[in-house]
């Protein structure tokens, strides 16, 4: 079945730059799948934080316009979230999800989810 890893690493002081990946494993989801990011901060809900539908279409929360950047790489099964300018309120936990059998380039609900990985800003 399909897999979802994030990697990335984790802690950064305020104003710095990360960027985490998502391989996808088992599955070769290609432009069909939209793909995306969210996140949870401690105490609240999860956020859906960017998505990319694989034709073109992107989609960020107002929270981090202008500062995370969405990219995938198709041939490496791979999605990739740049964050910049990061501020104490983006910690939280991030998961990658794909959206692949709620239609083609649909971006509602994930059907698979990353295990997480954590993003502290001090």
């Amino acid at each position: 079945h399909v897999q979802l890893v994030e990697s990335g690493v984790g802690s950064v002081q305020a104003g710095g730059s990360l960027r985490l990946s998502c391989v996808a494993s088992e599955y070769h989801f290609g432009n069909s799948c939209c793909m995306g990011w969210f996140r949870r901060a401690p105490g609240k809900e999860r956020d859906r934080v960017a998505t990319d539908n694989g034709v073109g279409t992107t989609y960020y929360g107002d929270s981090v316009k202008g500062r995370f950047a969405i990219s995938r790489d198709n041939a490496k099964n791979t999605v990739y979230l740049q964050m910049n300018s990061l501020k104490p309120e983006d910690t939280a936990m991030y998961y990658c999800a794909a959206f692949c059998s709620g239609g083609s380039n649909v971006c509602g609900k994930p059907d698979t989810w990353g295990q997480g990985t954590q993003v502290t800003v001090s």
